[in-house]
């Protein structure tokens, strides 16, 4: 590397939102050690793949990308190339064996020790962190994403042992962040031009059960960020239905700042289905909680599993009708993959690839009629829109209702010349199955 000029460093992020917080905060550390941060990775000296290795899809896009970015050391500046996250922490020994490629791996609970990683690669060694321990740690961040929006992380962990879910041999028992520090950082980050706060974790609504007086402390959480001057909207996601009390229910829905939204990943509703997935709550109590949802006007995300191992057409049918009746605002769902080292992995009765693709687009096709009738629904209501941007259709938003990445847009009928990051009314006129159009008033 030249001395001369500071070194230069490229991230790539892949996975969750969860994972793109370790990113930025790793950027933050190299940011303030004087590394120059550049987004074309052929002008990198150095290089960090942050991995994902929730399912299998996951793994060989991780895989993919430090093959991809190895290349560089020929075609490009790059000298060296690091592998962190979730893949690297499950399978460092095996990916140091296969990649001599990479100069150093380090795992979720060990980004605090960056700098010692960086110091032994240079020094000629190989690196390889794994379980340090400090989950937490204070350090600026470097946004990637749009100027005015950050997620924040609240825990890290996952004490649910959900049968098909990795989540727990990557990343351990479920650990609450501490209050303060995550203020503390919501703070910073409004101070520096964000807006909207997204809370997340892999279980949010269980914030604070390893405190002291062990009770949920989300409520008390999203407030106290809803109160710090400049943060404009306040979102949770990933809440557990049989943590998801009515006092959360109550914040969400009184609290003005705090979009009228509940992301509550169900998996299914079948009983014997719920019992092999290790869910806990019934398919009685998550209809009560839905019930609560809809009494207080909440927009409804949910996530669904088709084809885990067992599962009957009758089981299935079953989970259709419940859709039907339940009409989820939105609703993302994925084929059951199975997972090294989880309990259905080597459950009986596994479920043909084929029989579950089929079944995963006749559940999208009942939910795209359903997304279109709620959606046309919103004609004519007028809303506040964050202003995200603009393409070859024109500008584009989002209401308190969309979070972000992974709800639809409202694109923005106007002649005026809008400003990313702004707050605009708008009126709504149509709808299609996953966006809306609007009027700029």
């Amino acid at each position: 590397m030249n001395s001369n000029t500071r070194p230069t460093v490229g991230m790539v992020s892949l996975g969750c939102a969860k994972n793109l917080v370790d990113s930025e905060n790793m950027l933050g550390m190299l940011r303030d050690r004087g590394y120059e941060i550049v987004n074309d990775p052929a002008q990198a000296e150095i290089i960090f793949v942050n991995t994902c290795g929730f399912i299998e899809s996951a793994k060989q896009e991780s895989i993919d990308a430090i093959f991809e970015m190895a290349e560089y050391k020929k075609t490009g500046r790059l000298k060296k190339l690091f592998v962190t996250g979730c893949l690297a922490q499950r399978y460092a020994d095996a990916l140091a064996s296969e990649m001599p490629e990479v100069d150093g791996f380090m795992g979720v609970a060990d980004y605090a020790r960056l700098y010692d990683m960086l110091d032994e690669a240079m020094a000629g060694k190989r690196p390889i962190y794994m379980n340090d321990g400090e989950r937490f740690f204070n350090s600026g961040r470097v946004l990637t994403s749009a100027p005015y929006s950050a997620y924040v992380k609240i825990s890290d962990g996952c004490n649910n042992r959900c049968t098909y879910c990795a989540i727990p041999l990557i990343r351990g028992n479920y650990a609450s962040r501490p209050f303060d520090d995550i203020v503390s950082e919501c703070r910073r980050l409004a101070s520096e031009g964000v807006t909207e706060i997204t809370l997340i974790a892999q279980d949010t609504s269980r914030y604070g059960c390893d405190f002291g007086d062990r009770h949920f402390m989300l409520p008390e959480l999203m407030r106290a960020v809803s109160e710090i001057e400049g943060v404009h909207w306040v979102r949770v996601l990933y809440c557990y239905p049989d943590s998801t009390e009515d006092r959360l229910l109550d914040e969400i829905a009184n609290n003005p700042k705090v979009a009228p939204y509940l992301d509550l990943p169900l998996q299914h509703i079948n009983d014997p289905i719920l019992k092999a997935m290790n869910r806990r709550g019934s398919a009685d109590w998550i209809k009560s909680r839905i019930a609560e949802c809809k009494k207080r006007g909440l927009t409804l995300r949910t996530t669904m599993i088709v084809g885990f191992p067992g599962e009957t057409d009758a089981q299935f049918e079953e989970l259709l009708q419940f859709v039907k009746d339940a009409r989820f605002d939105r609703l993302g769902a994925f084929t059951y993959s199975p997972e090294e080292g989880t309990k259905a992995a080597v459950m009986p009765n596994q479920i043909d690839e084929d029989v579950k693709i089929e079944r995963l687009d006749q559940l999208m096709m009942l939910q795209q009629s359903i997304s279109m009738e709620l959606l046309e629904q919103r004609i004519g209501e007028t809303c506040e829109v964050l202003v995200e941007g603009r393409d070859e259709d024109g500008w584009y938003g989002r209401s308190i209702r969309e979070a972000p990445e992974s709800d639809g847009c409202i694109h923005l009928v106007t002649e005026r010349e809008l400003i990313p990051g702004s707050y605009i009314q708008a009126r709504i006129v149509s709808a299609d199955a996953y966006d809306l159009t609007a009027e700029v008033l």
